[in-house]
């Protein structure tokens, strides 16, 4: 058997239904405990006896992966944390995902993600453990998932690599051992592509209505986790029920309608709910304009991401321009922008080999049955894979390069699936020269990767260049040649070619996987991989900054349209954890001085960067004013002196020492600005552990 027949022999396992269990023997029962272990260890009948324990072995090694040492990111992003804190101490702020236990301010996305991490503190405490752990959990479920839908339509080995590669994607990585929304997003996009395939495979069955239903709820959970983003798979997931499923027209027409309704009523319930509740007794939507959930759908969190403007950069606001300019975080807009400096370590390992694999299968199932379910593979995968990826690289707002972990089930989906339809025709020399082609070109492009890090493994790109050439090169070969080169030692060749494969496919990702996990990463603005010294805002290791570094940066938040921040809008993208005032940086005094608080809000402070801090060092309840930036349009002035005559404020900490615009009040005519200038024209400065605050409870005479 040569070596492209033992691998075939691994992808190509057919799928059939599991062989009829035996009758019990008498007395069987009173072994069953055993008989169960087995059958977990063992799987599926049809299956090789090699594929339950790699699955096993894959899903361990991801927890061990996610979850070593996981407690050394600390609260990772504090503007999260915070509002995760909050929610263990108040359903309220647990329900509307606000940034303070008293309710005054949300975060500027759906509270889904929270939710999660929340009822963690609740049952275990919170810590930074409880904070990050269900992340890493969402991971290791995310991998399993990716797995169980290749593996329907292209086999348990193809699900293996998916799953495998997936798992060690450095962007993935990154992501589940953080605790921004960007885990639960990537959990319920798979769970809506394992949905969906299997609602393709019910056919005409009132199954197939069921499981489109569940895919369409599993996508309003994603939209309530991160908005807009969780739909940009509903082409790939739509085309692939209408042009795969056996089931009539009019049977595919209504399982697609069911899907919609579903994603209609999992969305709407939470957005009637809040925008439906009295605004007085809820928190400010932070992130809008004028306090609804709905305009932070369309505005700053929809139109405003493609277009620009709307708080985003781009559009004539700060970060850039429409229309090909730079946004400020993710690089230029254009086709080539997942390739640049920004993304390209984060995601772009297997990029071009997939492109390859997608035009290859694609042609190679052009003559298939409607109903060919290795062309299905390709419209969900490659189609999620175009989708998300040319949004993202044209998209004039905000943008950052951990964005790109809802791109990665897409990518190894395309390249396992289209790949494993090239490698079934390995006779073809056409065949032949692709599979080198796509070898060749992931080698190269991991070279071109590794170069930008040369101080990170300068050894590496050796040996990916020289493991990539020499197995591209052995697929193009002659079967004849091939036979009479590896006489002799037939046993030996399978590894070396794997471990060849392996290391021209995966060595530089999985290096850069690895040294992700091995680092701690604070802060708005994270990568993955060691720095190569031209991310926006971010110092080694992926935007950790230095210790009372800049405030935490302009994360997902900026001044709304015609507002300039002081800094031009990089303001504090080097931030480190806390930033000033805080978890971080906050002295003693200052954090005995808000516990010892007993009002409504200990302290407030201009910008949820250095509220989130203060919160997490001292367990109170802090007003970030205007929001993540400092620029939301609460509270007002007036607003703001009710609150302090009513005493429900102690303390006012200044901006400046880190409160996250760079100086105090946040510049321009903001309220932060307003309400600075008017709590030092009537209140007396003092300055706590190096900090400069106000007694708002004892006015200037």
């Amino acid at each position: 058997m040569t070596v492209r027949d033992a691998l075939t022999t691994e992808l190509r396992v057919p799928l059939r239904a599991p062989a009829p269990r035996p009758a019990a023997a008498p007395g069987a029962g009173r072994h069953a405990a055993p008989g169960r272990l087995a059958t977990f260890w063992r799987g599926r009948a049809a299956d090789p006896r090699w594929v339950r324990p790699a699955l096993i072995a894959l899903l361990v090694a991801t927890a061990v992966l996610y979850l070593w040492n996981l407690g050394a990111s600390g609260y990772a992003n504090t503007y999260y944390a915070a509002a995760v804190q909050a929610g263990t101490q108040s359903w309220k702020a647990w329900l509307f995902g606000s940034m303070d236990s008293s309710n005054f301010i949300t975060v500027d996305k759906p509270p889904a993600a929270l939710w999660v991490m929340a009822l963690s503190g609740r049952i275990f405490g919170f810590s930074s453990w409880s904070l990050l752990a269900p992340q890493a959990l969402m991971g290791v479920g995310a991998v399993a998932l990716l797995y169980a839908t290749v593996r329907r339509w292209a086999g348990p080995g193809a699900g293996l690599l998916a799953g495998a590669a997936l798992a060690l994607t450095p962007v993935a990585v990154l992501m589940f051992r953080f605790d921004n929304p960007d885990a639960l997003l990537v959990l319920t996009l798979v769970a809506a592509a394992y949905a969906i395939v299997r609602a393709v495979d019910a056919g005409a069955a009132r199954a197939a209505a069921w499981w489109s239903a569940a895919a369409g709820a599993l996508i309003g959970l994603g939209f309530l986790t991160k908005m807009m983003q969780a739909f940009l798979v509903l082409p790939a997931l739509a085309a692939v029920l209408l042009l795969a499923s056996a089931a009539p027209l009019r049977r595919r027409l209504a399982a697609l309608a069911a899907g919609a309704g579903a994603l209609v009523a999992s969305v709407a319930w939470y957005v009637l709910l809040v925008d439906l509740w009295p605004a007085d007794s809820r928190p400010y939507i932070g992130g809008s304009t004028d306090n609804t959930l709905l305009d932070l759908v369309l505005g700053y969190n929809g139109l405003g991401r493609i277009l620009g403007g709307e708080g985003n950069g781009g559009g004539g606001g700060p970060g850039g321009g429409a229309g090909g300019g730079d946004t400020g975080f993710g690089g230029s807009t254009g086709i080539t922008r997942m390739f640049n400096a920004s993304f390209g370590g984060q995601i772009s390992w297997l990029l071009p080999a997939a492109l390859v694999a997608l035009v290859a299968g694609l042609w190679l199932t052009r003559r298939a049955p409607r109903t060919d379910r290795a062309r299905a593979g390709l419209v969900l995968w490659g189609g999620w894979l175009l989708v998300t990826g040319l949004v993202f690289s044209f998209m004039s707002g905000t943008i950052h390069a951990y964005y790109a972990v809802a791109l990665a089930p897409g990518l190894v989906g395309t390249l396992v699936v289209g790949g494993r339809e090239v490698w079934r025709r390995r006779s073809v020399l056409a065949a032949d020269a692709t599979l080198a082609l796509m070898v060749a070109v992931t080698a190269g492009w991991s070279v071109v990767l590794l170069r930008r890090t040369p101080e990170f493994l300068p050894w590496l790109r050796w040996v990916v260049a020289i493991a990539g050439v020499a197995v591209a090169i052995a697929l193009v070969v002659p079967a004849s040649l091939r036979r009479q080169a590896l006489r002799g030692t037939g046993r030996w060749a399978l590894p070396v070619m794997l471990l060849g494969a392996l290391l021209a496919g995966a060595g530089g990702s999985t290096a850069y996987a690895l040294q992700t996990a091995a680092t701690a990463h604070q802060g708005s603005i994270v990568s993955a991989g060691p720095s190569t010294g031209q991310e926006t805002g971010g110092g080694p290791g992926g935007g950790q900054g230095g210790p009372g570094g800049a405030p935490g940066g302009q994360g997902d938040g900026q001044p709304p349209a015609g507002q300039t921040p002081p800094d031009g809008g990089q303001g504090g993208a080097r931030g480190a954890a806390g930033g000033g005032p805080g978890e971080a940086g906050t002295s003693t005094e200052l954090t005995a001085l808000l516990t010892a608080s007993t009002t409504r809000w200990s302290a407030a402070t201009v910008s949820a960067q250095g509220a989130s801090s203060l919160e997490l060092a001292s367990g109170t309840a802090v007003m970030a004013i205007g929001g993540f930036s400092g620029y939301d349009a609460a509270p007002s002035l007036a607003q703001f002196q009710a609150y302090v005559a009513a005493g429900d404020i102690h303390w006012f900490v200044a901006s400046g020492q880190g409160g996250g615009q760079g100086g105090p009040g946040g510049g321009g005519d903001s309220v932060g600005t307003q309400i600075t200038a008017w709590v030092a024209a009537h209140y007396t400065a003092t300055t706590v552990g190096g900090t400069t605050v106000y007694d708002l409870t004892q006015p200037a005479t």
